[in-house]
């Protein structure tokens, strides 16, 4: 049955948030979803436009409302293990409920929807990248010689080189990417940290997933780098990095930032330099190498 009246519309879906909305970001999704005849809508624009016209009716209420990543296949695979029928519309707001602590969300602030998908698509991002590095640390096991659990050297010594990076660096936000290349695709992460007094603020969440993919890129000797941006009031921004190796980071000399900041990644063309940003090497972070006698 297609309902045509956009109040009958809107109603369904408030049945189905739960302070949380399961939202099919994409058309391929959408499709999915629409094999289940209690799942109402026809056009994946329509769709989104009384998601979007809930989502700020439920604001101008006063109501907080989180966005998560509704994943046609994963609901499937929920409903499968939970023996819920998922043609219903209570098994998919059960569904939604579990989202919002274990999915990929972010909370609607009154943004256009068009402006808050890249958001959300990028948190699913974030979260798959932590969770596939996290999986790589864990299966890479003992030290053959010592015994020592090998993701979790990896883990602390990316700890103790990324307060370094943080200690070493003038005052001013800090933008920093790592990126560990390696099938089945490259793993890139990004840390912000914004002055405060002269201390870095950094977000516990963002460090953690930081930290991990660097450590897999030391683990794993994977090809890969880390560049950090400082950008300071009244003064250009600094820009310097490192080529990562095994079981530690190796500084980057000014010309070579300079050449990969103005290299195009897809076409390898030469692009112009940013006007008032200086390339420069790196501060010697100070840390003695592993033991040339053992190395993991």
């Amino acid at each position: 049955m297609a309902y045509t009246d956009h109040r009958t519309l809107r109603r369904v879906l408030r049945r189905e948030i739960v302070g949380t909305i399961g939202l099919l970001t994409d058309d391929h999704d959408f499709r999915a979803m629409r094999r289940y005849d209690s799942f109402v809508f026809d056009d994946h624009t329509t769709y989104l436009k009384h998601v979007e016209a809930v989502l700020r009716t439920r604001a101008l209420q006063g109501s907080h409302t989180t966005v998560a990543l509704f994943d046609p296949a994963d609901y499937a695979e929920f409903c499968a293990k939970t023996g819920l029928d998922p043609d219903t519309h209570t098994s998919r707001s059960r569904f939604t409920a579990e989202l919002a602590s274990t999915g990929p969300a972010v909370p609607y602030d009154g943004r256009p929807l068009a402006d808050l998908l890249p958001t959300l698509v990028d948190e699913a991002v974030r979260q798959a990248t932590w969770e596939y590095a996290t999986t790589l640390l864990a299966r890479l096991g003992p030290c053959a010689s010592c015994g020592e659990d090998l993701g979790r050297a990896a883990f602390a010594r990316a700890s103790r080189l990324l307060l370094r990076i943080l200690d070493t660096a003038r005052p001013g936000d800090r933008h920093l990417v790592c990126s560990v290349s390696g099938p089945p695709e490259t793993l890139v992460a990004v840390l912000h940290a914004d002055d405060l007094d002269g201390r870095p603020d950094i977000d516990e969440t963002e460090a953690l997933e930081f930290t991990t993919v660097l450590a897999v890129g030391l683990a794993t000797a994977s090809p890969g780098g880390l560049v950090m941006r400082t950008s300071t009031p009244g003064a250009p921004d600094r820009v310097h990095g490192w080529r990562l190796r095994a079981h530690g980071l190796e500084p980057l000399t000014a010309g070579e930032v300079f050449d990969a900041y103005c290299t195009d990644a897809e076409s390898g063309e030469l692009i112009g330099p940013e006007s008032n940003v200086d390339y420069c090497e790196p501060p010697d972070l100070g840390e003695e190498g592993p033991d040339p006698a053992h190395r993991h």
